[in-house]
């Protein structure tokens, strides 16, 4: 199961980004090994298990030691660095979509409260958090904010745009604007229109007050299936961290797995000079 999680390729890609390891001149126990918290930790995203149910069986050590590690990578920008490194590897490899890209958001319970959390208008006020996310034309997770479930999708738009990290493709200069953004009726407003043209790309969104069918679905579909590939983490689903960061340690580390998951089945043969093998 470990390798299952943690294939040698994925680990020798992230081990060169991690942190040194600390010195300990006065000695004390050995520190477990990054790779088998690495492990536990996708464990707990994928599976939704509470942290103390962590197997010990895995060899990931116990589940606090895990926990700190994913807290201080998240305090280091280790989990959003990944993101980023998977992304420019599939730009490299033509992999990225930059014809268009598509904004929207998905709002989750949260059980426990705690930043970055409001009443919920879809869920009877409860308290929630929502997910805004931007994703290319093929559906690869750009950038992923947390905000209160209360929050309008039109807020984080200009946001979520700045917020997509410059990668380097094939060939040409680096790039980090799509030529145009697809969203739906929730991103009606002149401002995102006009900070969408400032930034010399055309706003495709939908306008409130008319018929059913904008006819952009043929297009947008691709974040509905995106938000269905994160929602395979089980841990994503609800949120159960009161601290925001912990949450959105996950919610980087996830969008790093789906874009592995791309660059493993979508670039073939690239595993020869990615890797060195």
């Amino acid at each position: 199961m470990r390798s299952h999680l943690l294939p040698d390729a994925l680990w020798n890609l992230i081990q060169p980004l991690l942190p040194s390891l600390p010195l300990r001149p006065k000695g004390g126990r050995p520190r477990l090994p990054d790779r088998a918290c690495l492990t536990g930790i996708q464990f707990v995203l994928r599976s939704g298990i509470p942290w103390e149910m962590l197997p010990h069986e895995m060899g990931c050590g116990s589940s606090m030691t895990c926990w700190r590690r994913l807290r201080d990578w998240q305090e280091a920008g280790i989990w959003q660095l990944i993101h980023f490194v998977l992304l420019d590897w599939l730009a490299r490899y033509g992999q990225i979509d930059w014809s268009r890209a598509v904004v929207d958001g998905s709002s989750v319970r949260a059980v426990f409260g705690g930043p970055q959390t409001g009443p919920n208008p879809t869920d009877r006020a409860k308290l929630g958090s929502k997910r805004p996310l931007i994703c290319d034309g093929r559906g690869i997770p750009l950038a992923i904010q947390l905000t209160g479930a209360n929050r309008n999708d039109s807020q984080q738009a200009l946001a979520l745009v700045d917020a997509i990290p410059t990668l380097q493709g094939e060939r040409g200069r680096p790039r980090h604007r799509p030529d145009c953004v697809l969203g739906d009726r929730g991103y009606d407003a002149e401002s995102i229109r006009q900070g969408l043209r400032s930034r010399r790309i055309v706003p495709w969104l939908a306008k409130r007050n008319t018929e059913h069918g904008s006819g952009l679905g043929r297009w947008r579909w691709v974040v509905e299936r995106t938000f269905a590939w994160s929602n395979q983490f089980r841990r994503r689903r609800v949120r159960y961290e009161k601290r925001a960061d912990i949450h959105e340690a996950f919610l980087s580390l996830a969008c790093a797995l789906i874009c592995w998951s791309a660059l493993e089945s979508g670039a073939g043969g690239l595993s020869k000079p990615l890797f060195g093998k």
